[in-house]
């Protein structure tokens, strides 16, 4: 099995800086892309950045220039840093990653249980 841990989340002042970190660990044979999502209160859950394993990147217009995502294979773990964080920002932000397990060779998607990021104004 797969677990994906978000840490890093937590009450930032607007203006302000927050790194999110998502590891991966358990039976994993590779990891293909790695993703945040956000899911404001009473809105459904998007895209935030994403990743290839190769490195290129994308974003959410909403969040260009201010976030940045970044991996180490090494440590199977991705990285979300968010600057001149705004109130809007305010949600949980989950990590998902594309991972092919040495059992079955397929790519799946699996999902972390989120972390809270909160700011105020």
């Amino acid at each position: 099995q797969v677990q994906l841990v978000e840490s890093g989340g937590g009450l930032a002042q607007a203006g302000g800086s927050l790194r999110l970190s998502c590891a991966a660990s358990g039976s994993i044979r590779s990891i293909s892309a790695m993703a945040w999502y956000r899911q404001p209160p009473g809105k459904q859950r998007e895209l935030v950045a994403h990743i290839a394993s190769g490195g290129s990147t994308d974003y959410a217009d909403s969040v260009t220039g201010r976030f940045t995502i970044s991996r180490d294979n090494a440590k199977n773990t991705a990285y979300l840093q968010m600057n001149n964080l705004k109130p809007e920002d305010t949600a949980v932000y989950y990590c998902a990653a594309s991972v092919v397990v040495p059992t079955t060779s397929i790519l799946s998607r699996y999902w972390g249980r989120g972390t809270q990021v909160t700011v105020s104004s």
